[in-house]
């Protein structure tokens, strides 16, 4: 067999991961799980005078999958510590749920409605220690309660809490917490969507529910006992607090299918409601006196005369309210569609944000006003855009 007169080399890249970088128990500080890489080329001489191998040489890959499957064992091993698990017993019988700790005080987050009719709450954590814990929160307008128990520092691990405003659609997620009572049960998922909203724990004057917004909508599977749990970047930081799950259609065996559709309390709904709590204070969210249309439609827009079908358009004012006294209107002329009224206010924009749809307006108030702030508010009116300056007053309760 002829031979060519030259010298082959042969490429071998291979691949060099830096030791993930995790800190155990320690995790009150940043955790930090971002691999380095780095590839060495080295070059083989061979024989030109051997034959060839009729196979190519093979190619050793390590997958993006064996990366992301360490970097979750570790995150579960380094945050689970922090991660309760919360009996409750009521005059209703009992009930659990899921939290976690935030400081080296004892203090715990959890869901309003697991600890709503708690009579006695049981707090037990990973290490085996089983505490009574006390309520000293409560917030319905997000569901968030706070505990408080009385333990030695050096068995609390709190967890950090990250800035959801970061979150991206199709990052992962982790999910860990006590569904159906099977504790330290971890679940994987991406954020789905954000700025979700959902009704309120607390009602109106007129008996109707507030709305709770900036929620973070995920397929991280959420069970009942999954409530107060958090919910994790891949930094082991918490974005949000696993609240809800939405169920389909019962099976034949009468149990509810799981759709992949749950919902968290943005971390930063938190940051800004659990310091009023730790004080025993109610935390007053900014009330602006209106309801509107979730979304609108293409179909509904042109029965409502609108050039647009993007915004939120108000089909309720509450009289003598914040929005009732900048002038701002709601529909009150007849359309095709029952229940649809022409006429009111289309708000495409609140100080100078975008606004395509009622949660982005609910998302930016809950989350950059306070009561008594002002807020500048676009509209739509009869086909021309007008700007109105609303006072933001305080959500009332019922029969105040």
């Amino acid at each position: 067999m002829k031979t060519n007169k030259f010298k082959l080399w042969i490429t071998i890249a291979v691949l060099v991961l830096a030791m993930l970088a995790c800190s155990l128990p320690d995790i009150s500080g940043t955790f930090s799980l971002t691999p380095e890489a780095q590839v060495e080329i080295t070059e083989i001489a061979v024989d030109p005078t051997e034959p060839l191998q009729e196979t190519p040489p093979t190619t050793i890959i390590i997958p993006n999958e064996v990366l992301l499957q360490d970097t979750l064992v570790q995150l579960y091993e380094t945050v689970s510590p922090g991660v309760v698990s919360i009996q409750v017993y009521s005059d209703l019988g009992s009930g659990i749920g899921s939290g976690f700790v935030i400081d080296k005080e004892g203090h715990i987050v959890t869901n309003y409605h697991v600890v709503e009719f708690a009579r006695e709450v049981e707090v037990h954590f990973q290490s085996g220690l089983k505490v009574f814990g006390e309520v000293i929160g409560e917030d319905l307008d997000s569901d968030l309660a706070l505990i408080k128990v009385d333990v030695d520092p050096s068995y609390l691990y709190p967890l950090p809490i990250g800035d959801s405003d970061q979150l991206r659609v199709g990052q992962t997620v982790v999910a860990i917490g006590n569904p159906f009572g099977l504790s330290g049960t971890m679940t994987v998922g991406v954020v789905s969507a954000r700025g979700r909203t959902l009704e309120s724990i607390r009602q109106t004057e007129a008996g109707a529910f507030f709305s709770a917004g900036d929620l973070i909508q995920t397929d991280a599977t959420i069970n009942p006992g999954n409530s107060g749990g958090p919910l994790l970047n891949l930094r082991g930081e918490v974005i949000g607090i696993n609240r809800a799950l939405q169920t389909g259609a019962g099976t034949p065996l009468g149990t509810t299918s799981n759709t992949g559709i749950g919902f968290a309390v943005s971390s930063n709904i938190l940051q800004l409601v659990v310091p009023t709590l730790k004080t025993g204070e109610t935390y007053n969210y900014p009330y602006l006196g209106l309801s509107s249309l979730p979304s609108l439609t293409l179909t509904q827009a042109e029965f409502l005369g609108l050039s647009t079908a993007n915004g939120a358009y108000i089909v309720e004012i509450v009289p003598g309210g914040p929005s009732d006294q900048a002038g701002l209107r709601s529909g009150d002329q007849s359309t095709p569609v029952a229940g649809l009224f022409a006429g009111g206010d289309l708000i495409v924009a609140v100080d100078d944000v975008e606004v395509l749809e009622f949660s982005e307006l609910l998302s930016y108030m809950l989350l950059n006003k306070q009561p008594g702030d002002t807020m500048d508010v676009t509209v739509l009116r009869n086909g021309e855009e007008m700007v109105l300056t609303v006072t933001l007053g305080e959500r009332p309760s019922r029969g105040q």
